[in-house]
């Protein structure tokens, strides 16, 4: 897996506001977004489930700021993650959580995984 592949799928989908998350690639680099948005509590040595589980008992509680984050939200609340976690996974969360160019399409950012 290329992780900028899963990233640019994620904002392309929340930049379009079509389509859903198709995979836990996905759904870590749009878990970090979530971190960095709304600073809820997880983290990268949680289950995928634990992951989704934290982020919907805090969704009452968003306050999106714009559309792109409206369906960030929406894709992740429709979405069912498998068990399925290795190190690109991990990879893809840190980029979300230090996104330095939220909603544009680029390649050239690494993240420091921590």
């Amino acid at each position: 897996m290329v992780p900028s592949i899963a990233r640019q799928s994620v904002i392309l989908k929340c930049n379009m506001q079509k389509s859903v998350m198709l995979g836990n690639y996905e759904f870590f680099y749009a878990a970090g977004l979530m971190r960095k948005l709304y600073n809820i509590e997880i983290r990268t040595d949680m289950e995928p489930e634990q992951i989704l589980k934290a982020i919907l008992q805090m969704q009452d509680n968003l306050a999106p700021q714009s559309e792109q984050e409206k369906y960030l939200i929406q894709i992740i609340k429709n979405y069912e993650p498998s068990a399925d976690h290795d190190a690109q996974m991990d990879e893809l969360f840190a980029w979300g959580e230090q996104e330095p160019d939220m909603w544009q399409v680029t390649t050239s950012f690494h993240p420091v995984i921590r």
